[in-house]
């Protein structure tokens, strides 16, 4: 009771000491002008956030985004000849994009990784390095009604459009359903590409990508066309890669892939073919992705190891996954897979990939 007491008596005492101090000081009511005091504070205010924005527009520009990601495996391979042991790898992207028109693109991909990649490490395709690295700078416009894309060790394919819903866990059978020699294909140094998509829902692109140091030069050049179809339930793609090596031997490159989805899940297939001085050889992905099965989903496919010649004795991987998202930002992805050796013991990994984005 005598704090409530003493609570009720403090504002009675500061009502009877603030006239007393007012008249000790001479001071009135009418000296006091709250219109005006709040006038002055507003300006300050204003001016303050005045400085503030100049300052940000002058340091980052607000179209300016970025992303980053982290990929971790933990895992092991059993029959691997160079080690067997239970390892942790990981890769660390950033990606940088930047409009100055509202309709291009200014993207830049900046990589890095285990500096000594596991067997694991380097089966699930990480990167590696020792300090970061550009690993492409893209400049993207709008070109009529398509799209353009130029940039340094930037993709041929950049513009191509695919036909795959399978998400892959290894390296060795790509998002691109085992046709990355052509839908998939990379870039040399300088790369141009154009696409266009149609509303009927075809559409074509092709690029162009010369060596590091000249464009259509003495040095490796390659071109590539595509062409794709897609509709609500299924989709079709083509590619076409000529790459002249900076020799006289040409490679040329066809993929195929596809997929078409039910009621529960989707299929997807690719197959690849590839001529070099007079010589062929084939590849081909079948892959079924469940995409909800319990909180995540699961994904299982079976694919050559490469592209292999008729003469040649033809290997295969096969691996399983489940992909859960713990939260928006993280997802977990344990797996296995088997691949089979010519003339060796089949390799048997086991796996946990843990996906980081924000």
């Amino acid at each position: 009771m005598k704090l409530f007491k003493s609570l009720l008596v403090a504002p009675a005492s500061l009502g009877l000491l603030a006239p007393m101090a007012a008249t000790a000081n001479e001071v009135t009511i009418n000296d006091f002008n709250a219109a005006e005091e709040i006038a002055v504070t507003n300006s300050r205010v204003d001016g303050l956030e005045a400085r503030l924005n100049n300052f940000e527009a002058g340091s980052f520009s607000e179209t300016t985004t970025a992303s980053f990601s982290v990929d971790t495996v933990l895992g092991s391979i059993d029959g691997d000849t160079t080690s067997e042991t239970t390892s942790l790898d990981f890769q660390f992207n950033i990606g940088l994009s930047t409009s100055f028109t509202g309709e291009d693109s200014l993207d830049i991909a900046i990589d890095n990784g285990s500096a000594s990649l596991s067997p694991m490490g380097t089966k699930m395709g990480f990167d590696s390095g020792t300090g970061l690295v550009v690993d492409g700078v893209t400049y993207s416009f709008p070109v009529g009604g398509a799209s353009m894309i130029v940039g340094d060790s930037t993709d041929l394919s950049a513009a191509f459009t695919g036909a795959c819903t399978y998400s892959a866990f290894t390296d060795a059978t790509p998002d691109d359903c085992g046709t990355g020699n052509s839908m998939g294909a990379g870039g040399k140094g300088v790369t141009a590409a154009l696409g266009y998509a149609f509303d009927s829902g075809f559409s074509l692109a092709g690029g162009l990508t010369s060596g590091a140091s000249e464009i259509l030069g003495d040095e490796a050049d390659a071109f590539g066309l595509n062409a794709a179809y897609s509709a609500d339930s299924y989709g079709v793609a083509l590619a076409y890669i000529a790459d002249d090596g900076g020799t006289d031997t040409d490679t040329t490159t066809w993929g195929l892939n596809g997929y078409y989805t039910f009621d529960l899940a989707s299929l997807s297939v690719g197959y690849e073919t590839q001529e070099t001085g007079g010589t062929d050889s084939s590849g081909y992905f079948v892959g079924l992705s469940f995409p909800e099965v319990g909180p995540g989903s699961v994904n299982i496919a079976a694919a050559t190891t490469g592209l292999f010649a008729d003469s040649a004795t033809e290997t295969l991987i096969y691996e399983a996954s489940y992909s859960y998202p713990i939260n928006d930002g993280m997802t977990i992805t344990p797996g296995v897979f088997i691949e089979e050796v010519d003339g060796g013991d089949d390799l048997t990994g086991v796996a946990v990939k843990t996906s980081f984005s924000f």
